[in-house]
């Protein structure tokens, strides 16, 4: 399944904000968990960008939404240009290597498979920001995996936890109205993620009294990923 949407989005505010320019986002929403639990939270995120007041005069926020098995289809939503990719699926570990993965376990990206792939396309993943939303994506072992992948810096949000629906929702409603606030002028799309990231991470403590589970920071390319494509080493 893959679907377009085009959502007009604004900062809250009203109507007299129509004369302000605002860069348009592109939001890639990757959905390999699966079942009903990552349907729910997908459709949920999905709701957050389109209620974000609609009130500019053109769209200010692409989104596209995946949810396939095919990992042809996985490679392509990986490698497309985007301001955040976000991925939501099982942080798991086959063979070793961190993998994305279905909670029927019919589904498995192995970012190592991930990285050879888009090595033999010369595209590496291509985004300001990349948020893996999935139990304990932020280890070292997942940001070394990450890195392989990359085609340039990005900010890097993974989770030193278990997180599940309600993790998930409270943490992407703040980081997608903080990130949609912003007018996106005279920063990069890396720089707004990370400042939306760690208002998130402020509010979800406020509203939850605990310590957040999502985690910020900024990776660049490996120097395998360099020399897979073609960056400057």
């Amino acid at each position: 399944m893959h679907r377009k949407l085009r959502v007009a989005t604004d900062e809250f505010g009203g109507a007299e904000h129509h004369g302000d320019s605002v860069r348009k986002r592109r939001i890639s929403l990757l959905d390999i968990g699966l079942d009903s639990n990552f349907d729910a939270a997908m459709s949920f995120i999905q709701s957050t960008l389109s209620n974000i007041n609609i009130h500019y005069g053109e769209p200010v926020v692409d989104i596209d939404f995946v949810r396939t098995r095919d990992p042809e289809t996985v490679l392509t939503a990986f490698t497309a240009s985007c301001d955040v990719l976000h991925v939501m699926a099982h942080g798991d570990y086959v063979a070793a290597s961190p993998t994305f993965s279905s909670s029927d376990e019919k589904t498995n990206i192995s970012l190592e498979q991930l990285g050879e792939a888009a090595a033999e396309r010369g595209r590496g993943i291509s985004t300001g920001a990349i948020l893996a939303d999935g139990c304990k994506t932020g280890t070292g072992a997942w940001q070394k995996a990450v890195s392989d992948c990359l085609h340039g810096d990005v900010t890097y949000i993974g989770t030193s936890a278990q997180v599940g629906w309600y993790e998930s929702t409270v943490f992407c409603s703040a980081f997608y109205s903080a990130l949609l606030r912003n007018k996106g002028k005279g920063i990069t799309p890396a720089e707004q993620a990370q400042d939306a990231a760690k208002r998130a991470q402020e509010a979800y403590t406020m509203l939850t009294d605990r310590s957040c589970p999502y985690k910020v920071m900024t990776l660049s390319p490996s120097r395998w990923a360099k020399r897979a494509f073609g960056l400057a080493v």
